[in-house]
């Protein structure tokens, strides 16, 4: 294999596809598309347009674009709310002087990738208080703040879904629709199920970002950024090559809004997100898959394989098998052990394992680590639980009656 001859070591990622562990892993079929895909030339605004169909069609938006990732989503998507298809609006970004540039951000979905929306040179503005999530209290965010908050400088409402949001995107939607506001919605881990394809812009979502690496399967550096045409054909022409003479440009039906600007921009605040080819194709057949798979097969593909590590852990009474609260469908491994301190041990213990192998610590401060089963191979389970029984012998009378 390519990392043995390059000395990197191969890890067992059972922590789930974030980035820091390079994702998941890719089927056979969308490996060989992609190698395809390396073996020709298109123009690359012909292959979005081929992309935006088949985004269209999974999550009922009017158009959609690959991207290298939901970060560049985000950024291209607030990039979009700010300049519309104004070309000297793309030029000036980050330099927001007299356009709006603020997006109104429910506090309590601050996250890490909000930065996306600054990069592109939008403006945070916080609104609610997150007693709930903190604990000293009941009350987030209502719909009249967010009305309060709009004003001429307002770009866009920035929405973070995931189980507890709050207030619902319905709501969010509605306020904004009323002051002709739009609404950009980050879904980046929201797969599964795959409902939530179309969830968001049949709530009424004006963008919505996808993560192309997670569940969906597709390229690690791929994402999808769906909605109206107008603001996804501005997110393109603030991505692609432009270098051409203007008169050349011909712009495609799928993204027919971009004959209305009055000319090209220079490279927009996108270009450093460009995508590639080979990730474009290998996210369509990724998403194509996707849509296509069974849910519950899926599921019980995802739970076997948990089922296998089970059983060669040895069947602990602290290792249990349940459904991720968070999303549907998917199935996980829940280690009790007895504190924070065995939890942080085991962890430890199994890093330094050979594959290293990595758990989903996110609970670790309440004695709990989690095997994701999205981003390790069958082959792997009987390591992984072998792993964990070895380490549960260490560890000895510390785990939890």
């Amino acid at each position: 294999m390519i990392y043995d001859e390059l000395g990197v070591p191969r890890i067992i990622n059972a922590y789930g596809t974030n980035t820091r562990l390079s994702g998941g892993l890719m089927a056979p079929e969308v490996l060989a598309a992609m190698t395809q895909a390396a073996r020709a030339t298109i123009e690359m605004h012909h292959l979005q347009a081929a992309a935006s169909r088949e985004i269209s069609k999974a999550t009922g938006a009017e158009a959609g674009i690959v991207t290298s990732g939901a970060s560049a989503a985000v950024l291209l998507g607030a990039a979009a709310c700010m300049a519309r298809l104004d070309p000297g609006a793309m030029n000036r970004l980050p330099d927001t002087r007299g356009m709006p540039d603020e997006f109104i951000t429910i506090r309590s979905q601050r996250n890490m990738y909000d930065r996306a929306l600054r990069v592109a040179g939008g403006r945070i503005i916080e609104i609610g208080i997150p007693d709930r999530v903190s604990g000293p209290g009941v009350r987030d965010a209502a719909p009249w703040e967010i009305a309060d908050a709009i004003t001429d400088r307002t770009a866009a409402v920035y929405y973070l879904a995931g189980a507890q949001s709050e207030p619902p995107l319905p709501d969010v939607v509605r306020v904004a629709r009323e002051r002709h506001i739009p609404v950009l919605v980050d879904a980046a881990a929201q797969l599964p199920p795959t409902e939530n394809l179309k969830r968001f812009i049949a709530e009424g979502a004006d963008l919505v970002c996808y993560s192309g690496g997670k569940a969906l399967g597709g390229p690690q550096s791929s994402g999808i950024l769906a909605g109206r045409r107008d603001l996804v054909s501005s997110a393109l022409a603030q991505m692609l090559d432009l270098d051409m003479p203007e008169a050349e440009f011909i712009a495609p039906a799928e993204f027919a809004p971009l004959a209305q600007m009055r000319g090209l921009p220079y490279h927009g605040i996108g270009r450093s997100c460009k995508i590639g080819k080979e990730e474009i194709i290998g996210l369509i057949v990724a998403l194509r898959r996707f849509v296509a798979d069974d849910p519950m097969q899926r599921s019980a593909h995802w739970q076997a394989r948990l089922e296998a590590v089970l059983l060669a852990a040895g069947h602990p009474p602290n290792l249990r098998l349940v459904p991720d609260g968070a999303k549907p469908g998917l199935p996980i491994l829940e280690w009790r052990l007895l504190d924070a301190a065995t939890a942080q041990a085991a962890d430890a213990r199994l890093r330094a394992h050979r594959p290293a192998i990595h758990l989903d610590s996110g609970r670790i401060g309440q004695g709990l680590l989690a095997i994701n089963p999205i981003a390790f191979d069958d082959s792997d389970a009987a390591t992984l639980g072998a792993a964990i029984r070895a380490v549960s012998v260490h560890l000895g009378s510390r785990e939890p009656l």
